[in-house]
């Protein structure tokens, strides 16, 4: 955890289909900035992204569409079949995702609080970077649930994704609070603006 100094630095985690999301939005109804990981890795794979030449060059024809855009179903299938490619993939997308946060920090600096909303904060690194950490979780059987359902996903497919990521126990050991999304939205939206008001006292700032 690096020392305290505005603006302060709330790293928000936790694995894929855990509920970030949705916590991230309740923070945003607080008024808290948030910065999204993911967003960004999906501007920068968009049409014209500026990883898609550099995944093309790596990866080859096959992960794109006729169009030029990214197929990203056809991505997926590689990296989370295989842990170097999707160490490959990492390589090519976090650099420029870390420079785009650290260009939109820079451009939040007078904001009293920034929550960096991202899957792999204890993975990258970024944790250092934090003041402190939430990671949000739900069991095992809800993270696969909720993926095949959102994304259309086999068993298999869903258990892959999931696996290829650290794991939910780690996070809970590393991370300052936790925020259980398996009950309602009603009770998650509590117990984030719990932990919210008393961020704000220890920063002295008026709470919500």
């Amino acid at each position: 955890m690096k020392a305290n100094k505005q603006p302060y630095i709330l790293g928000l985690t936790g694995g894929i289909a855990s509920g970030k999301s949705n916590v991230a939005r309740v923070l945003k109804s607080f008024g808290c900035d948030v910065i999204d990981a993911d967003e960004i890795s999906r501007n920068i794979t968009a049409d014209n992204g500026i990883a898609l030449p550099l995944i093309e060059k790596h990866f080859g024809s096959e992960v794109m569409n006729p169009d030029g855009t990214l197929n990203r179903k056809e991505l997926a299938n590689i990296v989370f079949s295989d842990g170097e490619k999707l160490e490959l993939l990492n390589s090519i997308t976090h650099p420029l995702i870390c420079k785009i946060m650290r260009q939109t920090m820079e451009d939040l600096k007078n904001s009293p609080v920034i929550c960096l909303e991202v899957p792999l904060l204890f993975e990258t690194g970024w944790d250092k970077y934090c003041d402190e950490t939430w990671v949000v979780y739900t069991s095992y059987e809800n993270q696969l649930a909720r993926l095949m359902k959102r994304n259309y996903l086999t068993f298999r497919d869903a258990k892959l994704r999931i696996d290829a990521q650290m794991s939910t126990e780690e996070r809970l050991f590393r991370s300052d609070e936790s925020i259980d999304t398996s009950f309602s939205y009603k009770y998650t939206r509590h117990r984030v603006e719990k932990l919210w008001n008393d961020l704000l006292r220890r920063i002295n700032i008026d709470t919500v």
